[in-house]
């Protein structure tokens, strides 16, 4: 059997398409949240990547990636202006770049490796999904601990297709998804199979990645958890004074409702957002008395964010804070943002642009102490603004027995922005890949409890101050995605790097001998 290859476009068409899939696959991610466009945008890419030369394919490749990144994280440049904007987005296209290159050398060897249909329709589209995941992966680990942003898998919050995290985790929904728009990309090409069979091929793959069930989340019991967003000037720009954002919290928490705050409906924790006690309580005798009333009002823990400071290093802490004993537990950010809470190798980096560089004046060092609070009996995860994003930090929650997360972040820097619904939908997902109930909540918005299926269960209107009061479920499952944790990612990403060894490999193979049979009639030679 033998399948007619595409011809490959024209490179101006290819990089009209690649220019043009940036925008759609935005559209797939909120604010939008068109979902669907998101499989086209991934076609587009592929299209564009087939039959490049070398140095095409990493043009084509660049190209989208910078068409993508440039509407996808254009909140970044609110503030800061367009420098740093343009940097990341340069840089996470360099990867796309060369992602695109291993892309097209897998269409362009997958099918000489191996020339049968089994070839193209069953590992091809495996190979490319495989070499997209180790984009992604690479994206989101180097340099200097990565950025996650952008994921194909982080547009499916709301779609049918959520569910697949509790399966697969997002690694594992970004390989489904591009395997399934590779397999629809390569029938139409295959004329040496029915029309109707192909129809019906593409049907069943479709049919196969959406009919999957969710995970069963299973719970036991619920705790009452009191979330606050304040609303208060906590922007880097603000210039607000010492204690605002403080003052604010405190302001709209003595708003929750009395029936709240006593008797049989008291909630069990209150929750703040990062950066929302400052100054920091374990240093200042005043927030640290403010905390204490209010912890005792409650009868409950707080769970704050501030900034602390040991042996001369400073952090980026959550504080589990009980009345009379102070924090009783802390946890330190893990992986703070680069060039945003610190700049890597700041002598290298300051020349090309001082002023922006100057901007961050304070290093934060990475914490070293588990993410998991013991409040009254509840495991809690903490994730602190982009933990969120870290595979491996969600493992470690739920290694260390986590029943509900408590996502605390602070987006005031971004105004009215993407960012924000770009967090939480990230944020929905990891509430449907854990299974577990997770309360995001920011100083400004978008604050929600989401439940361990992905609906909200209780939210704040962005941007004005508020506070939601839920009876949260607590978890109970341990959902495949994080008992396999970052092996999904690993095995997907090594299985679309060695399937295209293996083909570059087998190309090189000589060419079997064919062997024909003898023609009987062969006629005389000429009489002389």
């Amino acid at each position: 059997m033998q399948i007619v290859p595409r011809a490959p476009l024209p490179l101006w068409l290819a990089v009209v398409l690649a220019v043009g899939a940036g925008p759609v696959l935005d559209a797939g991610f909120p604010a939008l949240d068109w979902w669907p466009l998101t499989f086209l945008g991934i076609a587009m890419v592929l299209l564009a990547q087939r039959g490049r030369s070398t140095g095409s394919a990493f043009l084509v490749g660049f190209i989208a990636g910078e068409s993508f990144y440039l509407v996808h994280i254009a909140w970044t440049a609110l503030y800061l202006g367009p420098v740093p904007w343009i940097a990341l987005a340069t840089l996470e296209s360099l990867f796309w770049g060369v992602g695109g290159i291993l892309i097209t050398l897998a269409y362009r060897w997958v099918p000489r490796a191996f020339p049968t249909t089994l070839g193209r329709l069953g590992l091809l589209p495996v190979i490319v999904a495989g070499l997209w995941v180790l984009r992604e992966f690479v994206t989101g680990t180097w340099p200097y601990g990565g950025f996650s942003w952008g994921r194909v898998a982080e547009s499916q919050s709301t779609s049918p297709l959520a569910p697949l995290v509790a399966w697969l985790g997002i690694s594992g929904l970004s390989f489904v998804m591009v395997w399934l728009v590779a397999l629809l990309v390569e029938l139409p090409g295959a004329l040496d199979v029915r029309t109707d069979a192909r129809a019906l091929l593409a049907g069943i793959a479709v049919a196969l990645v959406f009919a999957i069930p969710a995970w069963p989340a299973t719970t036991d019991g619920t705790t009452r958890i009191a979330a606050v967003q304040g609303n208060g000037p906590a922007g880097y720009f603000d210039n607000a004074p010492p204690g605002a954002v403080f003052e604010s919290q405190v302001a709209e928490t003595l708003r929750i409702p009395s029936a709240q705050v006593t008797g049989a409906k008291k909630v069990d924790m209150v929750v703040w957002p990062e950066g929302s006690a400052l100054p920091d309580p374990t240093r200042d005798p005043d927030n640290a008395a403010i905390l204490d009333a209010l912890s005792r009002k409650f009868g409950a823990p707080f769970v704050i964010g501030t900034i602390t400071q040991r042996d001369d290093k400073l952090f980026n802490t959550s504080l589990q804070w009980e009345a009379g004993k102070g924090a009783v537990d802390y946890y330190d950010k893990k992986h703070p943002v680069p060039f945003g809470e610190y700049v890597p190798d700041r002598a290298f980096w300051r020349p090309f642009a001082p002023d922006l560089i100057d901007l961050i004046g304070r290093d934060y060092t990475p914490g070293t102490r588990d993410n998991v609070f013991d409040i009254g009996g509840v495991r809690a995860g903490i994730s602190i603004c982009f933990d969120i994003v870290d595979d491996q930090l969600l493992t470690d929650m739920m290694r260390g027995g986590a029943q509900v997360i408590l996502a605390q972040t602070n987006n005031a820097d971004f105004g009215e922005t993407d960012e924000n619904q770009q967090q939480l939908a990230i944020a929905r997902l990891r509430a449907i890949e854990s299974g577990r109930a997770l309360v995001n909540i920011s100083t400004v918005g978008s604050s929600q409890v989401v439940g361990p299926d992905g609906r909200t269960i209780s939210s704040i209107a962005p941007f004005k101050p508020g506070h939601m009061v839920a009876d949260v479920p607590l978890g109970t499952t341990t959902t495949p995605a994080t008992l396999l944790s970052r092996g999904i990612e690993f095995l997907l990403a090594g299985l679309g790097l060695f399937g295209l060894l293996v083909a570059s490999t087998a190309r090189r193979s000589p060419a079997p001998t064919i062997h024909r049979p003898l023609d009987m009639r062969r006629p005389s030679s000429p009489r002389r």
